[in-house]
C-alpha cells in the first residue's frame, strides 16, 4: 500500500485532498536540497513520518476551530497539512503559520499559494507576535513543553487547546512543566510512533 493510499484509508479524505498532498510532497522534494525543510533520510517516509503525523491532530478536536496557529511551522508540519485538510473539513477556519526563518517562510508562502490554502504566514519570532487569541495552537519539534506553555499562555484564547506532539521523554517534560504551570493534559497515543504521544492541553495557568 502506498503512503497516499494509507493516508486516504486512515483519514477518509477526498481524492482532491490526496492530490493536494501529492503537490505538497513534490514541493518539499524540490525545495529540500536547498533549505533542508525535513531531514533528507525521511523523504522516503513523507506520508507516514510527516503527513499522517500532522493530520492526526485534527482528529483530536472536539469542535470546528475558528482560528488555528502553528508555531515554528518550518517545512509545514503540521501547519500545511492542517491547511490542506481544513479546505475539506473546516473551510471557514483561519490559519496562521509562524516561522521566523525567512527561507522557510518563503517556502510556506509558496506552498500556501500553490495549494490554495487559506492561511497567513507570519515571518517573525513567536515572542514578537501580538497575542493571537486562537482556539487551537500547535507546535511540532519546536521547544520544551515548559517553553511551549509560555507561548500558549500568550496566544491561546481562554477556552483554547494546545496540541503538542512529543517523543518518548514526554513524561519528563510534563513533570518539569508542572513545576511552573497548572494545566489539564490528556496524552493521546501517536499514530506514527508507539513511544510518542500528542499532548492535548487546556485550562492553562501560571502557578
Amino acid at each position: 500500500m502506498t503512503g497516499a493510499e494509507l493516508f486516504s484509508q486512515r483519514f477518509n479524505v477526498s481524492r482532491e485532498t490526496i492530490q493536494l498532498l501529492e503537490q505538497l510532497e513534490a514541493l518539499l522534494r524540490k525545495w529540500n536540497p536547498a533549505i533542508n525543510l525535513v531531514s533528507p533520510n525521511t523523504l522516503s517516509e513523507i506520508w507516514s513520518r510527516h503527513f499522517i503525523d500532522s493530520a492526526q491532530l485534527i482528529h483530536l478536536l472536539d469542535h470546528s476551530p475558528n482560528h488555528w496557529a502553528d508555531l515554528g511551522s518550518g517545512g509545514g508540519f503540521p501547519g500545511l497539512v492542517v491547511g490542506v485538510l481544513a479546505k475539506e473539513r473546516f473551510p471557514k477556519m483561519k490559519l496562521t503559520l509562524v516561522e521566523s526563518d525567512k527561507r522557510k517562510a518563503a517556502f510556506l508562502l509558496t506552498a500556501v499559494r500553490d495549494l490554495g490554502i487559506s492561511a497567513t504566514v507570519a515571518p517573525v519570532r513567536i515572542e514578537m507576535l501580538d497575542p493571537l487569541a486562537v482556539d487551537v495552537l500547535s507546535a511540532r519539534a519546536l521547544a520544551s513543553l515548559d517553553l511551549l506553555l509560555g507561548f500558549a499562555e500568550r496566544h491561546l484564547s481562554p477556552d483554547g487547546i494546545a496540541l503538542f506532539p512529543k517523543g518518548n521523554r514526554w513524561r519528563e517534560e510534563v513533570a518539569l512543566a508542572e513545576q511552573k504551570w497548572s494545566f489539564d493534559c490528556e496524552q493521546k497515543p501517536s499514530a506514527t510512533d508507539p513511544e510518542s504521544v500528542v499532548l492535548k492541553i487546556k485550562g492553562l495557568q501560571h502557578v
